[in-house]
């Protein structure tokens, strides 16, 4: 039977098919498709930090920045963030090919290089671009900012953590091996080696310095293998350049936490935090960033990766950068207890803005149990004249001295410490503390000061709206991101790549929620009322 021969060109095959007009896909694309918008926007952006990423001796781009840019982006707006994918996209779906304008289709090794290399560059400035361009067309007005933030799980294995406490107590306890070492080596050659902890490297050179000269000196050869006897010049010497290693490996781990508690290997920006969508739901730790967005008018205007496992010591770096890429401070912040601390009260009065941030206690203020507890401050008359509390049974708390506390961002907070005049046989002693003498209370003055003016501020019917509309605007971005965008855990690795992933896909959010109000006639409306029960 004769063989056939399999061509690799198919068009042989469509013998039964004729040309079909019109071959300009303009026509193909409907009037309201979001390709349209997308495009448009896109092309009326600033993309001199793009071009400047590329080399200007080096070989011509493949697909112009500027439309690779476009698919990328149009791509995350749909939930495609693989770049085979996306070079799958480019083949088949007529959006893309109308988005290339005749251009050559990238492979994916093309998109994937233009999303690590050259977009981390520029990315930030883009991004800032879109949301001016949504100020000037009246969208965003730069008054009600609301923050918050979620953990997003990092791309990398999930046991792989090194945890700073375990370093540092292997690193204690190889020290105390060290100096015993030197002990035994002092007492052996007659020298006064000594070490130290800021010193240590050096200090170890030195000493092997020594026995290799020693070696020289008394000509020792050393040995290797089973049944060979070393001798104590070799002991000492593969000893200290064992704990060389070790000290050479904890200095490179203590660099990589930069104040955090924990890194991955597999991505050292990674940190290991709860989880609250864990699959095993037992709060297992997973590499992780903390992600945080600023929403207004249901835009997302800003954008921070983080590596802190909390949300209060991102909230100041948060603001900054945003200050910094648009030029202009909000003027109302509203966010949830987790960013409330008197640094954070103080950087937004000095800034100028108004703080519509949730008291940690608001919860507990309400109740009963809470207005009924006698130990509580909050349940005490407190006379600013003499600065002075008056407890259940009318004794007077008078201040005895000061303290301060240094929080984890260095930042510094007085203390001032009250002493009751007498506790002794208070009848009501048991139900106010558990100290055997008098009564003491730590208070921030400057705290309770803010603290209080956040909580009248969130008490207005402003302050409830604002409130109303933070829980619906950011926390539904982070829902929509998150549920129906399917984005749970991050492609690249490193801050900056994983920053670079996070601002495309607020990138192609921000271009469907615009779409969306125009279709919906919902443009212009900045937040949502409430309604009445």
């Amino acid at each position: 039977m004769k063989k056939l021969i399999q061509h690799k060109n198919y068009t042989g095959f469509n013998g039964y098919y004729q040309l079909v007009l019109p071959l300009n896909l303009e026509m193909l694309i409907p009037e309201d498709d979001s390709v349209r918008l997308l495009s448009q926007i896109l092309e009326g952006l600033n993309y001199t930090k793009l071009y400047k990423a590329y080399s200007s001796t080096g070989r011509k781009p493949a697909v112009d920045p500027k439309t690779m840019f476009k698919i990328i982006t149009y791509a995350n707006s749909n939930n495609i963030y693989s770049s085979r994918k996306i070079e799958t996209a480019c083949k088949r779906d007529i959006n893309y090919m109308w988005l290339l304008q005749g251009e050559s289709k990238p492979d994916h090794s093309t998109i994937a290089r233009f999303r690590k290399d050259y977009l981390p560059e520029a990315i930030e400035d883009l991004f800032y671009q879109m949301v001016q361009h949504l100020h000037s067309i009246g969208e965003v007005k730069f008054e009600n900012l609301f923050v918050d933030g979620t953990k997003i799980e990092a791309n990398a294995n999930r046991y792989t953590f090194v945890w700073k406490k375990v370093v540092n107590k292997n690193e204690a306890k190889m020290f105390e091996k060290i100096k015993a070492c030197l002990v035994d080596i002092n007492q052996s050659y007659l020298t006064n080696f000594s070490v130290s902890k800021d010193s240590i490297l050096a200090d170890l050179e030195q000493v092997l310095k020594y026995l290799k000269d020693k070696q020289k000196e008394d000509n020792i050869e050393f040995v290797h293998g089973i049944g060979k006897r070393k001798t104590q010049v070799q002991k000492f010497t593969e000893q200290l350049k064992e704990f060389k290693e070790r000290q050479e490996k904890y200095n490179a781990h203590n660099r990589l936490f930069e104040g955090r508690n924990s890194y991955s290997k597999t991505d050292t920006d990674a940190t290991f935090m709860h989880m609250k969508d864990d699959h095993m739901r037992n709060a297992q730790l997973k590499p992780a960033y903390n992600v945080q967005i600023g929403v207004e008018s249901e835009y997302v205007t800003g954008v921070g990766v983080f590596q802190d496992r909390n949300d209060i010591a991102t909230l100041i770096p948060f603001l900054k950068s945003m200050e910094s890429n648009l030029g202009r401070c909000y003027e109302n912040i509203i966010a949830d207890s987790g960013y409330e601390s008197e640094e954070n009260y103080l950087y937004l009065e000095e800034k100028q803005q108004q703080s519509y941030i949730k008291p940690q206690t608001y919860k507990i203020w309400k109740k009963k149990s809470f207005k009924k507890d006698i130990s509580k401050r909050e349940n005490m008359k407190y006379d600013e004249d003499k600065d002075e509390y008056t407890c259940h049974n009318g004794k007077q708390l008078k201040m005895s001295g000061t303290t301060h506390r240094k929080s984890a961002t260095g930042y510094r907070s007085e203390i001032s410490i009250y002493e009751c005049e007498d506790c002794s046989n208070c009848p009501y002693k048991s139900k106010c503390t558990k100290a055997q003498g008098n009564r003491k209370m730590q208070v921030s003055k400057t705290f309770v000061k803010k603290r209080q003016k956040s909580y009248e501020n969130i008490l207005t019917e402003k302050g409830i709206l604002l409130r109303v509309n933070r829980s619906i605007q950011v926390e539904g971005a982070f829902g929509v991101l998150k549920s129906d965008y399917n984005f749970k855990r991050f492609l690249t690795r490193g801050r900056t790549s994983v920053k670079t992933e996070f601002m495309l896909l607020c990138f192609g959010y921000n271009i469907n929620k615009l779409h969306s109000k125009i279709q919906n006639d919902r443009c212009g409306k900045e937040l949502h009322e409430i309604k009445a029960c």
